[in-house]
């Protein structure tokens, strides 16, 4: 009735534990690889709705300072080319062409910004303020998501490029996310709103 365990008995035990050990690392490896992949995606679509609604606010925006400043006509063509890369970005959830979308918005902000200054009757105009505070709202929020987006593309760049999870993120094709990155020092700040 007693089982004789040999030798090869208590290797092939030891192999199957050790394979099975190895299965269930590579499982939770790849799991781990498929939560933070989903988590970045997500922190993104933050930020895409944030840019969208911005975005979505600029054509009324626009309307109401042409009522004012009609010979500002680059500052139009400036938001409507930046919008035009922004729609780009999102089909495709390019980051690098959003960032470069928020590039040409900044600096048409900016410069509405300086053509508000000149015209005291716009910057009472409620409708004015209201659109401009909504933008301000809006530029936290996006301030908020990228850093959160930024974060979210660390950690899970951190699982894919370290050590041994390195070896199930090149084995299930998992690549590093890009970061948020403006290139210019002075798009790195929020759009000043000021009456």
């Amino acid at each position: 009735m007693f089982l004789a365990i040999t030798a090869g008995t208590i290797t092939l035990i030891v192999v199957l534990v050790v394979v099975a050990a190895i299965v269930f690392w590579v499982i939770g490896a790849y799991n781990t690889l498929v939560a933070l992949r989903n988590k970045v995606k997500n922190a993104w679509s933050q930020i895409d709705v944030q840019l969208k609604r911005r975005f979505d606010l600029i054509p009324n925006l626009v309307e109401t300072v042409k009522g004012y400043a009609t010979h500002e006509k680059d500052i139009w063509e400036q938001f409507g080319k930046a919008r035009g890369l922004y729609q780009q970005s999102a089909q495709t959830g390019d980051v690098a062409k959003a960032a470069e979308a928020e590039k040409g918005l900044v600096g048409a902000l900016s410069r509405l910004m300086v053509v508000s200054e000149a015209y005291p009757e716009l910057k009472a105009n409620e409708n004015f303020k209201e659109m401009m505070a909504q933008l301000k709202d809006t530029e936290d929020k996006i301030m908020f998501n990228r850093q959160f987006y930024n974060d979210t593309a660390m950690k899970f760049n951190v699982k894919v490029e370290m050590f041994p999870g390195n070896i199930v993120a090149k084995l299930f094709k998992f690549e590093v996310a890009k970061y948020f990155e403006v290139s210019e020092e002075a798009e790195r700040q929020a759009v000043k709103v000021k009456f």
